[in-house]
């Protein structure tokens, strides 16, 4: 007989399953979107007038990055037009030690955060391991797979605090992301680990061509943080100063060990999905016009405007800013690389494996035979000549 078998012996009972672990209402979004934008509010002008130069720039690096699909010089760009308040300032809320994890069209994030824009495109033009260092400046590889870096942005915030190292994960994906499961999992153990974590959702209206409704019947995707167990904050992702402050105070919160937060940017994808898409077989123009009078850069000139902080001299360098930037992208993207195929097997594995090794060996030969007999072809046409 055991002990638990004995007549009049301690039973724990366990806590009731409806029971909630925390009370939900402080979770709660609030019913509209946050906004700070035309509200009077007391804002730092100094960052007002950054904001804006980084939203010129980036507003300038989506016009230039689509004219380079069209010259051939990438593959493919998903542009952020419209979205660039959300990408600015989850670039700028970071400090240097923490990491940025962004999804395939936070390419302007990227470069907000200090990576060289040419190097911020390396995926898009087909350059080998995403085309850049994530350590250089904390930013994980840019990939295509929807919600996938979600996980490993809560994995990287648990393996930091365990290891005592004051570091904040902002993991960005789109509101079709949030239909994956990789979006479930990551949320779930960021709220049991209490992960220094914060994930914004741009919600820009279309998962490609499906629109938010076919996705979700939640009031909205910032109330699914209270299922887990975190709150949910509703910002118009349009409103620059908005969005910076919302995602500053979840850094904040994350990094005084207060857990994650998610967090639902409201904006607009003015562009197509990517430059193979045609939008118009999903969405009216006069939808996109709609939004076009809530640009995050109207927006903000707007208000520059009216505290007197936009005059000629910040206008003309946050104009020539820009152009630098995009004609050294140019530049850049104009130069052929230099491609070597081998290079597909290194940094896969710290100890290649005998298939690596094998597969190498077999394109080496290939390479080979193929550099051989374009020698014997052009020495053949040499002694043609030479008749």
């Amino acid at each position: 007989m055991t002990v638990l078998e004995q007549p009049g012996a301690y039973r724990p009972a366990p806590p009731p399953a409806w029971q909630p672990r925390t009370d939900p209402a402080p979770l709660l979004p609030d019913p509209e979107p946050y906004r700070l934008l035309g509200t009077g509010a007391d804002l730092d002008p100094e960052l007002l007038v950054r904001l804006y130069g980084h939203l010129v720039a980036g507003r300038r690096y989506n016009q230039q990055a689509t004219a380079l699909t069209k010259q051939g010089r990438l593959a493919v760009y998903p542009s952020s037009t419209g979205q660039e308040a959300c990408e600015v300032a989850a670039a700028l809320v970071l400090e240097e030690r923490d990491w940025l994890f962004p999804s395939y069209r936070d390419t302007l994030a990227a470069v907000a955060r200090g990576m060289d824009p040419a190097k911020a495109l390396g995926l898009l033009r087909g350059d080998w391991h995403t085309g850049y260092d994530p350590y250089e400046h904390r930013i994980a590889p840019l990939s295509t797979p929807l919600a996938t870096h979600l996980p490993h942005a809560v994995g990287l915030a648990h393996a930091a605090r365990l290891k005592g190292d004051d570091v904040v994960a902002l993991a960005m994906v789109g509101d079709g992301g949030t239909s994956e499961g990789d979006f479930h999992e990551a949320l779930n153990f960021a709220a049991v680990w209490r992960t220094p974590t914060v994930f914004l959702v741009q919600n820009n209206g279309f998962a490609i061509s499906v629109p938010l409704a076919k996705q979700t019947a939640a009031p909205s995707l910032a109330h699914k943080a209270v299922g887990y167990g975190m709150p949910g904050r509703l910002v118009d992702g349009n409103d620059a100063a908005a969005v910076h402050r919302v995602l500053s105070e979840a850094v904040a919160r994350a990094r005084s060990g207060g857990g994650p937060t998610l967090v639902e940017a409201v904006t607009y994808r003015l562009d197509a999905h990517t430059n193979a898409d045609d939008a118009t077989r999903y969405r009216a123009d006069d939808e996109v016009e709609a939004w076009r009078e809530h640009d995050p850069v109207t927006l903000l000139e707007r208000e520059l405007t009216d505290r007197g902080l936009l005059d000629d001299a910040v206008r003309a360098k946050a104009r020539d800013d820009a152009e630098e930037m995009a004609a050294r992208l140019r530049g850049l993207m104009n130069e052929d690389p230099v491609l070597d195929p081998m290079d597909l097997f290194d940094h896969v594995y710290a100890e290649k494996t005998a298939q690596l090794r094998e597969q190498a060996a077999q394109l080496r030969a290939e390479l080979e035979a193929e550099e051989a007999g374009a020698a014997g072809n052009a020495g053949n046409a040499g002694e043609g000549n030479g008749r």
